[in-house]
Order: C-alpha cells, then sequence, then structure tokens
C-alpha cells in the first residue's frame, strides 16, 4: 500500500490514457493519490478528478509559475472550493527563483495570501520552493505557518534545512531523484530523517525515477521511490510504505 502525496493529472501529457494509468497505479497498490494544483483552472480539474475516484484527494492553490493569477476574485473562488470534502490541502504554493516566473515581490504575495487563507481554513500547506530556501523559510515563519502542518513538496534542500522544517512541524516529501545516479544530498537528508516525517511523491508526470529517468512520469513508479528509500534507512519496503501512507493520512487527515 503506497499513498502518492503529489501527482498532475491534469497535464495534457496524460490526455491518451489518464483514466488507464490512475486505475492500474491503483490496482498495483497505490491506494491513494492527491492531485495537485497549479491554477485556477487546474483546481476545477483537480476537483472533478477527485469527485470522480474515492482514493484521489485534490490540493488547489496557484504554483509560483501563477502568481499573477492572485487576485480578491480567485482567492475568493479558492476559499470557497476548499469546502469541499475531498480537498485536503492548499497547494502548491511557494516560491520558484530558479525560472523567475514572476518577479519575487509578485511571488511573494501570492505566497502569503494563500498561506494565510490556508491558516483560516486549517488545511495543511504543500510547498513548492526552488533556490529560495531562505525565502520560503522565512515567509513561512512570518506568517506563523507553526498554526497549520505541511509537506516541503519534493524536498531538495539541505541536512540544516531540513531539520529547521522538521522542528516547525513539517513533513518531508521524497521523489525520483532519490534515485538518481548523481544523488547525494536528498540521500543525506533521508538517513537523517526520521521515518514518521517522510512522504513519497511522483510529482507525475516530471521527476520519473531511473530507470526512466527522462520519460513521462506515473504513480505506477511510486514503488521505485519508496524501495530506495528502504534501501538506504535499512529497511524493509513494507515498512517504509506502510510508514509513509500513514504519515500522509495522518497529515492529511484522511481516515
Amino acid at each position: 500500500m503506497l499513498f502518492d502525496t503529489h501527482t498532475h493529472y491534469d497535464e495534457e501529457r496524460f490526455d491518451p490514457d489518464r483514466h488507464e494509468i490512475i486505475q492500474q497505479a491503483h490496482d498495483e497498490g497505490v491506494s491513494h493519490m492527491v492531485n495537485v494544483s497549479n491554477c485556477m483552472e487546474s483546481t476545477s480539474f483537480s476537483i472533478r478528478l477527485s469527485d470522480e475516484y474515492d482514493f484521489i484527494h485534490a490540493a488547489i492553490g496557484l504554483h509560483p509559475y501563477f502568481a499573477d493569477e492572485m487576485n480578491d476574485v480567485n482567492l475568493s473562488i479558492l476559499r470557497e472550493l476548499a469546502k469541499n470534502e475531498k480537498v485536503v490541502a492548499i497547494g502548491e504554493i511557494g516560491l520558484d527563483y530558479h525560472y523567475m516566473p514572476h518577479p519575487k515581490k509578485v511571488q511573494r504575495e501570492c505566497f502569503a495570501r494563500q498561506m494565510e487563507l490556508a491558516i483560516e481554513l486549517d488545511l495543511p500547506v504543500m510547498i513548492h520552493d526552488r533556490e529560495a530556501h531562505q525565502d520560503v523559510f522565512d515567509m513561512m515563519v512570518q506568517y506563523r505557518i507553526k498554526a497549520v502542518s505541511g509537506v516541503m513538496h519534493s524536498y531538495s534542500g539541505s541536512v540544516e534545512m531540513a531539520r529547521r522544517y522538521l522542528n516547525l512541524g513539517f513533513y518531508l516529501s521524497v521523489a525520483g531523484p532519490v534515485t538518481y545516479l548523481n544523488a547525494r544530498r536528498i540521500l543525506d537528508v533521508v538517513r537523517f530523517a526520521p521515518l514518521d516525517r517522510i512522504l513519497v511523491e511522483t510529482d507525475c508526470p516530471d521527476l520519473s525515477p531511473e530507470p526512466f529517468r527522462g520519460t513521462r512520469n506515473d504513480s505506477t513508479r511510486l514503488r521505485l521511490i519508496a524501495a530506495r528509500i528502504a534501501e538506504i534507512k535499512g529497511l524493509s519496503f513494507d515498512a517504509v510504505s506502510s510508514a509513509t501512507t500513514e504519515n500522509a493520512k495522518r497529515l492529511l487527515r484522511i481516515p
């Protein structure tokens, strides 16, 4: 039993076989999935998908790539959509200084308003952080993120930063890069982090694990990520799959 905590099945790359691959992954042991939004259009898609499958839940929010979509009207729409019982988190939200899709000020404003929304609604957050480690951490502290729980999506930071997030009560989500031949830092983080604070995800259709790196990813490959974590920590696959599934259910309040 595995829980894919971060998928993007709304992506057009899944248009030819979306439902087939979702069902295949479920049949192969992925008992739960969260489809994570990145723009206003994908929020509606995520909720529709979660309504269609009892094992899929939704996270809704504006990715930093779409920070320019944040305004009072869209914030009100997100607030209303979050009342759906299948919505389990606000995400993915955060900062991206690698591609710099929008100026830092615009990204920070979008991030801050959604963090405040999560606190208002008492929902966990799914955080995107690319080359903005200190600013992300500082903003979460500034906006009292201790008031809510959350996960650092596809964690890529240092062990020291991981320690700070764990001290805030956050979870660390591990994705395909843990399997890459040139992986270094994430291996140290996996060794360091307690098993009861680790989640697993595919971030599909991106970040496909080895030996499929560079191809379209999907939830059938989540097993490879869990197996690598088990190898790094010297545990059984069953121990890792069971623990990460329970961790996700606890964070997202799924019975």
